[in-house]
């Protein structure tokens, strides 16, 4: 992952053996410390910030929430109908 073109900066403080891990850890994988570092903590932000917007349900639940999208007597409600309505509005 290129840093060129930053404006951005962090700054942190670590062990010395710490600092060794990573740029051992760098120099294997042929980057620079500054674009390993980037790209490892990119990564982990972006896997947490994706793991907070997925909802998990248990079996239970999931066979419930099946059941109930499956069931043909079922009605909108109206929070549900104003929500589609400008849904179509917005979307076309």
């Amino acid at each position: 992952m290129p840093t060129t073109n930053s404006d951005a900066r962090i700054n942190f403080r670590l062990s010395l053996e710490l600092k060794k891990t990573i740029e051992d850890a760098a120099a294997e994988m042929g980057q620079s410390i500054s674009d390993f570092a980037i790209s490892n903590l990119v990564h982990a932000a972006r896997k947490i910030l994706h793991e907070q917007q997925v909802t998990r349900l248990s079996e239970r639940d999931r066979q419930v929430f099946a059941a109930m999208l499956d069931d043909e007597s079922s009605k909108p409600n109206e929070a549900l109908v104003k929500a589609v309505r400008r849904y179509k509005k917005q979307v076309g």
